[in-house]
């Protein structure tokens, strides 16, 4: 016996009516639970690189030797474009100098600007940003302090500014990464964390040197302690690298450096190098002195007339061999050189990176990326794992003075953090090992100075080298005091969420605030004072407030405990990010209807020129033809008629 429910739900169903009685299950929405899943995912855990390829154990003996190949192909093109890459790196220090090396010769010879501890520290930033080489601007320092232009004292807070400018090549490097948000996330932080040690280290340590001149009395007493000798600096990859670059630029560092000494003629000389070869000829020459009491003796001194003869050796240089690269015989000034290969070396450096981050991608795929992801990222067994990081950053010392250049270290593992091969807490100690690896090439290359400015020479590499050591203790061995991390995950997440931030963090930290800094100390300490120090304060209790707000809302006002009671525009980043959406979307606008217009008015010059070059026709009646359509319209109305008469 059928139910009489399931008999009126039958009757309902063949005549297409619904029923009431039936009763949907609730419904639950799959946002939520995407989102639920979102936060409980942490975007700085590294990608799994999924292989999707051909399993090893599925290819036949055809394809085993095949993917071998390949694999072998890919690390040789690898190979091949870190080399172009390294190479663009010392091509874009070379165009960088030819843009701005004599301003930073001109810079750093105005020593009453330097005798103000932070100016200095601005002046070196500044300099190190103009030539990209932090051993160009260090050179440059050295060979002032030993011909006594300036005291070592007086080259402490430059040396500190060097080491912060040259941690702007990998943030730009970062910047290419800048597609994917998840990438750009993790290689914008990576590179930042090396530019907030420096910072930090800078913030604790100048306020101290200023007070106790720590840094110089320390490598003062080290100096004095060990008799050391002159040696000579060894060139370990440049061997490599400087066949290309030399074939395409070779400059004369000597130029700079008489700049900055104050030597007249040094400002008249181009820094591209003409010639490589040179012969330098002492002659004893018959020359006219003021007088008998310059005379080189009084044997060789005679007076003929009003004249006064003496014999001196004239020293004259005589050209042997003209250098062979690409600029020796173009008749260009500096600058145009310089942005010549500041436009080709940047077009090469971008594309030889997107390149290696491809080959990287495709390369370390499943096992590899596994066994690669293990050796970098794992830490030693437990009573071990605090030693991890100190081999990172021996590591990172020991491959940075085999390259010779932290930038280039640091760009190197820049792109592998964005992919996710290295995480930033390993990354973190190898930018300081490649921090303290620069040091070292430093001091071997301040060891091949004279016997008489070794002493100076060696005092500023060693303060370098200090430096950076008194950082690694403040900022790494605690893991509270990491603090670098935790800040450059900070502004990773903010430039993941707004990228036009990144361009404003750069501009900003490495431009605007040293050139604000510079331009006060200009005009004297009291106006730095005046106006850098409410700013300093308002930030200091910026940076309180934000703290408490997070660990400890209760000590602070209830107005306090967020920024609410500030415009939107003063605590946030969306409305800025509103305003830089229309901006950009009315230049493309602008761009999009300036290319129509262009196509339109284009496309009427074209309509214009065919109409032209139509022939011309002129029609006439022609009467014949007009005579035969009457009468064809005639017959055709005497047929109406007869068919309405038949009707």
């Amino acid at each position: 016996m059928v139910p009489q429910n399931k008999s009126k739900e039958d009757h309902d169903e063949k005549h297409g009516n619904k029923s009431k009685a039936v009763k949907a299950s609730p419904a639950h929405s799959t946002v939520a639970l995407i989102e639920e899943e979102m936060e409980d995912v942490d975007p700085w855990n590294l990608p799994e690189l999924k292989d999707t390829g051909v399993p090893w154990s599925a290819l036949d003996t055809k394809g085993k030797v095949l993917r071998v190949l390949v694999s072998v192909g890919k690390l040789v093109l690898l190979l091949g474009f870190l080399y172009i890459f390294i190479c663009s790196l010392d091509i874009l220090s070379s165009a960088f100098q030819l843009v701005g090396g004599k301003t930073a010769g001109d810079i750093f010879q105005d020593n009453s600007v330097l005798s103000n501890p932070l100016a200095g520290l601005v002046i070196g930033v500044l300099v190190t940003l103009l030539v990209q080489s932090s051993s160009t601007s260090s050179s440059i320092v050295v060979s002032m302090v030993s011909s006594g232009l300036l005291t070592v004292q007086l080259a402490v807070p430059i040396i500190m500014g060097t080491n912060i400018g040259t941690s702007v090549t990998n943030t730009l490097v970062a910047m290419t990464q800048a597609g994917d948000r998840s990438t750009f996330r993790r290689a914008f932080a990576g590179a930042t964390v090396h530019d907030f040690f420096n910072w930090l280290s800078v913030l604790v340590l100048l306020p101290l040197e200023v007070a106790t001149g720590y840094l110089y009395e320390v490598t003062k007493l080290v100096i004095d302690s060990f008799k050391i000798q002159s040696g000579e600096a060894p060139d370990l990859l440049n061997v490599i690298t400087d066949v290309l670059t030399e074939s395409i630029i070779q400059l004369d560092e000597s130029v700079l450096s008489g700049i900055a000494t104050g030597d007249a003629e040094a400002r008249n000389k181009s820094l591209v190098k003409k010639w490589c070869q040179t012969f330098t000829n002492a002659t004893l020459m018959n020359v006219t002195v003021p007088g008998p009491e310059n005379c080189t003796s009084p044997s060789l001194c005679w007076v003929d007339g009003n004249y006064t003869f003496t014999l001196k050796n004239i020293s004259k240089t005589y050209n042997v061999q003209k250098c062979k690269h690409l600029f020796v015989d173009v008749h260009l000034p500096d600058l145009f050189v310089g942005l010549i290969l500041l436009a080709v070396s940047l077009l090469v450096l971008c594309s030889c990176l997107v390149l290696i981050v491809k080959l990287l991608n495709s390369m370390l795929k499943g096992q590899v990326a596994a066994v690669i992801k293990k050796i970098l990222n794992t830490d030693f067994p437990f009573p071990f794992g605090w030693v991890t990081g100190y081999i990172a950053i021996i590591v990172g010392a020991g491959m940075t003075f085999i390259v010779q250049s932290s930038s280039v270290f640091t760009s190197a593992i820049t792109p592998l953090v964005g992919i996710g091969v290295i995480t930033i807490e390993r990354a973190y100690p190898l930018s300081l090992g490649s921090n303290i690896g620069t040091t070292t090439t430093a001091i071997l290359a301040a060891m091949a100075s004279p016997g008489d400015t070794l002493a100076n020479a060696l005092q500023i590499a060693l303060v370098h080298f200090l430096f950076n050591i008194s950082g690694i203790i403040l900022w790494y061995p605690i893991p509270f005091t990491r603090i670098p991390i935790r800040l450059a995950k900070g502004l990773g997440n903010i430039t993941a969420t707004y990228r036009w931030f990144a361009a404003v963090y750069i501009i900003c930290c490495f431009f605007l605030l040293p050139l604000l800094v510079f331009s006060l100390s200009l005009a004297g300490w009291q106006v730095l004072v005046g106006v850098g120090g409410p700013l300093v304060v308002i930030l200091i209790i910026i940076v309180v407030i934000n703290v408490l707000q997070k660990r400890k809302p209760g000590c602070l006002p209830a107005a306090l405990r967020s920024w609410d009671f500030l415009p939107l525009w003063a605590h946030s980043l969306a409305p800025w990010d509103k305003v830089v959406g229309v901006i950009t979307a009315k230049c493309c606008c602008c761009c999009k209807c300036c290319q129509v217009a262009a196509d339109d008015q284009e496309h009427r010059e074209k309509e214009c020129v065919e109409n032209n070059n139509k022939p011309h026709r002129e029609v006439y009646d022609n009467p014949a033809m007009s005579a035969e359509k009457e009468v064809e319209n005639e017959i055709k109305i005497e047929l109406k008629i007869l068919k309405m008469t038949q009707l």
